[in-house]
């Protein structure tokens, strides 16, 4: 039997961008998995960068919608503490919708992009700085692949 990672890397750059997307969502994914698989293949890293990103960027705007949608009973179903929600409030408060970029990040990343939907932030301009943030991970994560693949 073929694990998930396995065979959404037999999709190639679709798989890649599901599981990105997947992975950007609430649900816990990883797709550096996936991206490994298909570099180690020989799949181009450009093609491999633009589907990571996009579809980490649409299942990160997932998170934005359902905070968006306002009601803190379901946000407090996906385990968010009220005392972190306030803390985030205020970073966010200060920052806006720019604070897209940082939903890069591990653990906290869906927690920002459901604060800025909860606080009805700008979709265009967090949904761009969200993309921005999540090319950059996944470049580097590109190229630190494409750099130890060189050594072997």
């Amino acid at each position: 039997m073929e694990t998930l990672t396995q065979i959404l890397a037999d999709w190639g750059y679709w798989g890649l961008f599901l599981s990105a997307a997947i992975a950007g969502s609430i649900v816990p994914f990883s797709s550096e998995a996936v991206l490994a698989l298909l570099l180690g293949v020989g799949a181009h890293p450009l093609w491999c960068l633009l589907a990571a990103s996009t579809g980490n960027t649409l299942g990160g705007m997932t998170c934005y919608w359902i905070g968006k949608q306002g009601r803190p009973e379901r946000i407090a179903r996906l385990g968010i503490k009220p005392r972190q929600l306030a803390r985030a409030r205020k970073f966010m408060a200060v920052r806006g919708a720019a604070a897209g970029f940082f939903c890069f990040l591990p653990v906290i990343g869906e927690a920002i992009a459901l604060l800025l939907g909860l606080m009805r932030a700008d979709a265009w301009i967090t949904g761009g700085t969200m993309l921005a943030g999540k090319t950059l991970r996944y470049l580097t994560i590109v190229l630190s692949y494409e750099g130890i693949a060189r050594l072997f």
